[in-house]
């Protein structure tokens, strides 16, 4: 059975993982939400105005009264820059699995920003969550999001082909997923864990 918690902030070594906040209009769309190779890469539209970026971030807040919506800005400490975002956008809670979805924009990447974001994520959502299972996918070009995901020893599950359909032509999207008792043998092993501290 799940333990539905809501959105609860994390605190990693190099990042604060907390609730959207109107302060985070401008680095949104500076960052990454403003960015069409970012947004295509996690199947997402562009938002070009302040205004759109506020109505969408008006829609995440709505949503935090809900104890089942997990959607958190990825802000870096150093700078108190929102870099990015993650979320379990799909939660089932019959079957006690969610998937994630992450973006980090361009100019923090290669920081290891999103392996930290990552690791977070799966520990809040195995240890606070519940969860059994944990999935994951990219869009097939997106060859970065592959090495991350193979990072932390995801399965590879299946391809959906042509599954989106995007600047007129068609996507495939790849599919992997992590048992709890894979992640906890994976923590076991992992010597560079690092230490996550959620409220």
């Amino acid at each position: 059975m799940l333990t539905h918690c809501g959105t609860k902030r994390i605190d990693t070594e190099r990042l604060v993982i907390r609730k959207f906040d109107y302060s985070d209009t401008e680095d949104m769309l500076e960052f990454w939400i403003n960015d069409p190779e970012i947004q295509f890469l996690y199947f997402e539209p562009i938002y070009r105005t302040k205004k759109e970026v506020k109505e969408l971030l008006a829609e995440y807040i709505s949503f935090y009264e809900k104890l089942d919506y997990y959607r958190w800005a990825i802000i870096e400490k150093r700078s108190g820059y929102c870099i990015g975002q993650i979320a379990y956008f799909l939660i089932d809670t019959k079957n006690h699995f969610g998937e994630i979805e992450f973006c980090i924009g361009k100019r923090f990447q290669k920081k290891g920003y999103g392996a930290e974001a990552i690791r977070a994520i799966l520990d809040y959502g195995f240890n606070k969550i519940n969860l059994h299972k944990v999935q994951v996918c990219h869009e097939e070009s997106n060859l970065a999001s592959k090495t991350l995901i193979k990072k932390f020893k995801f399965v590879y599950e299946g391809t959906l082909r042509d599954y989106f359909f995007m600047d007129g032509d068609y996507g495939n999207r790849l599919y992997y997923s992590m048992l709890k008792r894979e992640y906890e043998s994976m923590k076991k092993s992992d010597k560079d864990n690092i230490k996550v501290h959620s409220q």
